[in-house]
């Protein structure tokens, strides 16, 4: 009788065992070994001790496997928060950061054990698996910030496909997903450059309003500041989508430099801009400023409400500004229900030399051979 009671218990518990599993995936590199395919950031003492990030990049223009690993290294060695970057990669190739590929993002099941998700990608096709764990998360109602090209953060050209409606194209108008998961997660799709692509840079204005809020603590009209060019949207905003910052149109000083990081445009440029000349129109983009950070709350069908935190500026080189720097972090605390800092520390974290932002060749990636592992911290 005991050994029979003993054979049940075992039987039991390796049942139980295969629930929990089945429920929850792994989310340890050691369990799938091979290259390096994602790189964790364990976050030491800190306001964000305990609390888990994942940052998920994957564009083809604005650099964020440089954007998102920085910002991660602030989040985790300035304040506390474990951190887990996700990269694009060929899965013939795996380890190898691959921008221009655009439907694999490896390591996507760590979103189940997230406290907060920050999106960088632009264009993706997952594939369903992948697209399983980005919607849980969104149906949990967890909070997301989405970067710069997060509004058109999926396309799936094919009709058919079960995800076709997360794409920025999706045009069923009535229905909840028309615009696609951009609109309705984030409040807008890929719309249009409202400034003149790489010839006019964004400074950052407080919203009307907003001045109080705890995501602008430690900022001031100006203090962000970023070469790229401010994203047009459609006024006003959805629901209860609450501007935040403002993004003012600066025309450059100094001449155009293409090997320039920054193409010639800079900080001090003070000109505010009147019209653009990539416009057949003529459109003053500073009448009305659009807005380039917003909340908002959003809700997936049958879903939990969630709250989101959008911000249109954030590419690598813009990251290389103090202000849109600690813009980040202060939505990221924020979004965690967490007292947001009075002056958020947001040193940078080792060398950062961030890209100029451009389309690259598929024989450029391959000739950079950039490796997930040149992002882990050396001892």
């Amino acid at each position: 009788m005991m050994k029979s009671t003993y054979l049940l218990l075992i039987f039991l518990s390796g049942l139980c065992l295969a629930c929990s599993n089945s429920q929850q995936p792994e989310t340890a590199e050691e369990s799938d070994p091979g290259p390096v395919r994602w790189v964790t950031y364990s976050g030491g003492e800190g306001p964000g001790a305990g609390k888990q990030i994942v940052l998920v990049s994957g564009d083809e223009e604005y650099r964020s496997e440089e954007a998102l690993p920085q910002l991660a290294r602030i989040l985790a060695e300035r304040h506390g928060f474990k951190c887990t970057v996700l990269f694009a990669q060929d899965p013939a190739h795996p380890g190898i950061i691959d921008p221009n590929y655009v439907g694999n993002i490896p390591g996507l099941e760590a979103l189940w054990e997230a406290d907060l998700m920050i999106l960088f990608t632009r264009f993706r096709a997952l594939p369903g698996e992948q697209m399983e764990h980005l919607e849980q998360y969104l149906l949990n109602g967890k909070p997301i910030i989405g970067i710069r090209t997060a509004t058109h953060a999926f396309n799936f050209k094919d009709t058919t496909s079960q995800w076709y409606h997360w794409g920025n194209y999706f045009n069923e108008a009535g229905q909840v997903w028309n615009d696609g998961f951009g609109r309705l997660v984030l409040g807008e799709k890929w719309y249009s450059h409202h400034g003149h692509h790489k010839h006019q840079s964004t400074r950052g204005i407080i919203a009307p309003g907003a001045e109080d809020h705890p995501i602008t603590n430690g900022l001031e009209d100006g203090s962000i500041w970023g070469p790229t060019d401010v994203y047009g949207v459609r006024l006003p905003l959805p629901e209860d989508s609450r501007p935040i910052i403002f993004g003012q149109v600066i025309n450059r000083a100094g001449e155009y430099d293409e090997n320039d990081p920054f193409f010639g445009m800079r900080p001090s440029d003070s000109q505010v801009a009147t019209d653009n000349p990539a416009t057949e129109e003529a459109v003053n983009p500073n009448d009305p400023m659009m807005p380039i950070a917003w909340t908002k709350t959003y809700q997936l069908p049958e879903g939990e409400p969630g709250q989101a935190f959008t911000s249109t500026i954030g590419a690598s080189t813009d990251m290389a500004n103090e202000g849109v720097r600690r813009l980040l972090v202060n939505a990221a605390y924020y979004l965690l229900d967490m007292k947001v800092p009075e002056e958020a520390d947001v040193r940078l974290v080792g060398d950062y030399q961030p890209s100029a932002y451009s389309f690259r060749s598929d024989e450029y990636w391959e000739e950079k051979d950039l490796r997930v592992e040149d992002y882990v911290e050396k001892d």
